[in-house]
């Protein structure tokens, strides 16, 4: 035999709720404990109040646990045996156990019959152990705690904020109206401070545009707003009953927090999401027809060749060019230049820098980094400097004279010849002292003597000044090999050289860090050993780059939204983005510029 437990509880309106639980034991606990057979919720009940067990006969043996008994059909008893087949009933405090059998099968009953009880007196268990009797009541505690509320987390904010409306600068302490801030200001703004009032111009009004451009006067628009308008996506549904409700409230379309987005805690402030550009840029030639930007709308997967703005005809000024990667644009800089000859490992270019390695701190070949050094934040490059990375090797040199070395002046063609003519017309070279330097210039491949090699004047009878210009400025001389050169009509000697343009900043629509790369190598991206001309654009197109970076919820190495390249209010020189400061945008902006100017 086993035993099925049935406790009986009622509703409000005497309705039986009957929960069964059987028992395949042979001797259950009841008790006021949670962990008895027959849980009896009284504290008239003993937390284990009695035993029951059943003998091999069949019937119960029942015995009291604790001091206080139980009573057997109204009878008071701490043990009893009961023959289950002829039925009995138990009571245990205000709850009545009645047994009986059914297929073999103990069945007790238990409900409640009474009001619970204690010891000594009829009380509600729930309200036994409350201070019910001495606290106010629920709706007195309710009206209090609301007008508490009320007074000081809206009246008292509110008066502080108009107490301090008209100060320039709040003084230091607590202020009530901080407690409507939903985080802290980020590293940007974190300068204001509790100057809550510099935003927030007006009580119950949301942050105007004027308190942004108070400070942020430089800031212009993305766009034409008219145009803007025009190259939105048309809202949905949704979207069309939010931007309804955002009108009467005076919450304008448009306004700089709806990207800028505030009080989201300390550090820097959070990219704009890669959806706020595609919603407009993902088919935007739809709406815009006459537009020339292409479609764009995730890096990984919907993004157009890179456009480099190159120079396409050296001038002054140069006539630069956006053409895109894919057609393989060439730049007319000006200048000769074959990289695989200066990268090579074993040629006399690699023998010229093992043996200088100890002077100019060369390794064994030349490396990027030897002619090619970073600005001082680590984001572009230094314009290369004749006199800084290639004079080393390529002198100027045409006499000697003790330890000091007469050179040409670089870059004005005037000055070359009227020094040489100069230098002529002071007797020349002396054939001993200065045989060296006229006379052991070396191609870089055949040199092994681990000095610079010098300007060379070519075969020539050295009493003709005019021979010695013209070979200064033909092929093997010391500009032909450089740079291009313009040779002057017979009978002049005005001889030109075209101006070298070097390019600080190519993608003048996006941005990139060369210091977040510094982990790689520079060939990883620039296939520099095996160009042989200057007029190579040594990029790396986008599929070099989406091998790292996918769009901003891909599962590439570095998930990029459209900011990590891209500004929404792009300038004329190097957009800002947030990780970087005004002065350093306000540098990196004029540096093209710049270095244009000083090579005029």
């Amino acid at each position: 035999m086993s035993f099925l437990i049935r406790q009986i509880s009622r509703t409000s309106d005497d309705r039986e709720i009957i929960r069964a639980y059987p028992h395949d034991v042979r001797e259950i606990i009841i008790g006021r404990d949670a962990s008895c057979e027959i849980h009896l919720a009284d504290l008239a009940v003993e937390l284990r109040h009695a035993r029951l067990t059943l003998q091999e006969n069949g019937k119960l043996d029942v015995v009291a646990l604790a001091g206080n008994g139980f009573e057997v059909d109204g009878s008071k008893t701490s043990q009893a045996i009961i023959d289950p087949a002829g039925g009995a009933e138990l009571r245990f405090g205000s709850h009545l156990l009645v047994i009986s059998v059914e297929d073999n099968v103990v069945v007790i009953t238990a409900e409640r019959i009474e009001v619970l009880s204690d010891s000594t007196q009829e009380k509600d268990e729930i309200g036994l152990f409350t201070l019910r009797a001495l606290m106010p009541s629920r709706r007195q505690m309710a009206w209090a705690l609301s007008i508490i509320i009320l007074l000081a987390l809206l009246f008292w904010p509110i008066q502080t904020f108009y107490n301090y409306q008209n100060l320039e600068k709040r003084p230091a302490g607590f202020h009530a109206d901080s407690l409507w801030s939903s985080g802290s200001l980020s590293s940007s703004h974190a300068g204001l401070g509790m100057d809550c009032q510099s935003c927030h111009t007006e009580a119950f009004v949301a942050v105007p545009d004027s308190s942004c451009v108070a400070c942020h006067d430089d800031v212009h628009d993305h766009a034409d707003p008219k145009r803007l308008k025009l190259a939105k996506a048309p809202l949905n549904w949704d979207g069309k009953i939010s931007r309804k409700i955002a009108d009467g409230f005076n919450r304008p379309e448009g306004r700089c927090v709806e990207c800028h987005t505030e009080h989201e805690g300390a550090g820097p402030m959070e990219d704009t999401k890669q959806q706020f550009c595609s919603s407009c840029h993902t088919d935007m030639d739809k709406r815009l027809t006459d537009t020339k930007i292409a479609n764009a709308g995730d890096f990984g997967t919907a993004h157009p060749q890179f456009k480099p703005e190159v120079i396409t005809a050296n001038g002054s000024p140069p006539k630069r060019e956006r053409i895109s990667l894919d057609q393989k644009p060439v730049e007319d800089s000006g200048l000769k230049f074959p990289h695989n000859v200066h990268l090579s490992k074993t040629n006399g270019v690699a023998r010229m820098a093992g043996g200088m390695g100890k002077q100019f701190g060369f390794g064994q070949a030349l490396d990027c980094k030897d002619c090619h050094v970073k600005t001082p934040d680590g984001v572009q490059f230094q314009p290369i400097d004749m006199e800084q990375s290639c004079a080393m090797c390529h002198s100027l040199g045409i006499e000697k004279i003790g330890d000091t070395v007469r050179t040409l002046r670089h870059g004005n063609p005037k000055m070359v010849v009227a020094d040489i003519r100069a230098f002529y017309r002071a007797g020349g070279p002396y054939r001993v002292r200065t045989q060296q330097v006229m006379e052991g210039r070396k191609r870089p491949g055949g040199y092994a003597s681990s000095q610079p090699y010098y300007a060379y004047f070519g075969s020539v009878n050295y009493s003709r000044a005019d021979s010695a210009i013209r070979s200064v400025f033909s092929k093997g001389g010391a500009c032909y090999d450089c740079h291009t050169v313009i040779e002057p009509p017979a009978g002049s000697d005005n001889w030109q050289v075209q101006k070298v343009y070097q390019t600080s900043r190519y993608m003048m629509k996006g941005w990139f860090d060369h210091a977040a790369h510094d982990t790689e190598t520079c060939s990883s991206c620039h296939a520099a050993k095996t160009s042989g001309s200057a007029s190579e654009l040594l990029l790396p197109g986008i599929k070099t780059c989406r091998t790292c970076h996918g769009g901003e919820a891909s599962n590439a190495d570095v998930p990029s939204s459209c900011a990590m390249c891209h500004s929404f209010h792009t300038d004329e020189g190097a957009p800002w983005v947030p990780k970087f400061d005004m002065t350093r945008k306000r540098d990196l902006s004029k540096t093209r510029i710049e270095n244009d100017k000083a090579r005029k």
